[in-house]
């Protein structure tokens, strides 16, 4: 299987390099973005590629996005990346792994929804019976399903910071009221909609991080990465048992290794056994596969 752990494309301008994807511009009103094999962990990018991961992310994105068209508009565009990429060995290194956008303004927060109580969700609800502000019923256990999926914000941070999370007040303070319910809503919406699909696939969306830009006429657009194991946690359905954090086909696996060495979760980032990159990679191709499969091959 290919890796690329940083794309270098010498036709286009590169805008930015982050954690996982290269940015391009391509023309005044499109880019190319490149999802790289590229890991990162507690907002670290970590020294190895996992192979495949990039052409899973891009794969899956399109998938969700496809799929989630009708509830809001998004970056997809109909341009081929052979259109900005003219160099044949360069194509060839990209695989799958790019997408050619429409070039839209992204709002400075993450739009987080939980149906699960995990990960940090759950250390707020530990010290304050709340997530994000947000109070819970007492006495929920870890993993468990909320009685309703909760939107919970936060800050995006730069390569190598920390994402803050705030509460929807922080988010109106950024982005404005009307915008911030506006997110909210179809936010909560997509997730409602997406894990109802995957939950009758055998995957649990327990939680996701969706983002947004705005057009010239201030609407709304889905862009970024949209409902993949990056973004977001799958736990296998057949496997769920709330009171402990499950397995999972994400990169929580990953983090949950990292938790065991003597790391202070700062760059760089320690490498990794080669059967945790092996196996980071059967799970993110199984999520595809569990996904995407009855799609592709009614196709």
């Amino acid at each position: 299987m290919s890796t690329l752990y940083q794309s270098d494309l010498s036709e286009l301008p590169l805008l930015h390099r982050g954690k996982v994807r290269d940015i391009y511009a391509a023309g005044d009103e499109h880019l190319l973005i490149v999802t790289s094999d590229r890991l990162s962990a507690f907002d670290v990018v970590l020294p190895q590629p996992i192979p495949g991961k990039g052409e899973v992310l891009t794969r899956v994105s399109r998938f969700w996005l496809e799929r989630t068209a009708g509830v809001v508009p998004n970056q997809l565009t109909d341009l081929s990346v052979a259109h900005f990429v003219a160099d044949p060995e360069q194509r060839r290194a990209l695989g799958e792994r790019a997408l050619v956008v429409r070039k839209l303004t992204p709002l400075p927060i993450e739009a987080i929804v939980r149906g699960y109580l995990i990960g940090s969700g759950w250390k707020d609800y530990q010290a304050s019976g709340a997530v994000s502000g947000i109070p819970l019923p007492a006495g929920l256990r870890q993993a468990e399903r909320l009685p309703e999926p909760i939107f919970t914000p936060s800050t995006k941070a730069a390569v190598g910071a920390h994402d803050e999370n705030i509460d929807f007040a922080g988010a109106v303070e950024r982005i404005g009221a009307e915008l911030a319910e506006q997110v909210r809503a179809l936010s909560l919406r997509l997730y409602q909609e997406s894990a109802a699909y995957a939950l009758a696939r055998g995957i649990i969306i327990a939680d996701t991080k969706f983002e947004f830009g705005l057009d010239a006429d201030g609407r709304p657009h889905l862009i970024d990465e949209v409902l993949t194991p990056d973004s977001s946690r799958f736990w296998p359905l057949d496997q769920y048992q709330p009171g402990s954090s499950p397995p999972s086909f994400d990169k929580q696996f990953v983090r949950d290794y990292l938790e065991t060495l003597a790391w202070d979760k700062t760059p760089p980032g320690p490498m990794l056994p080669e059967t945790i990159v092996t196996q980071t990679a059967a799970k993110y191709a199984e999520a595809e596969r569990r996904l995407t499969a009855a799609v592709r091959g009614a196709g």
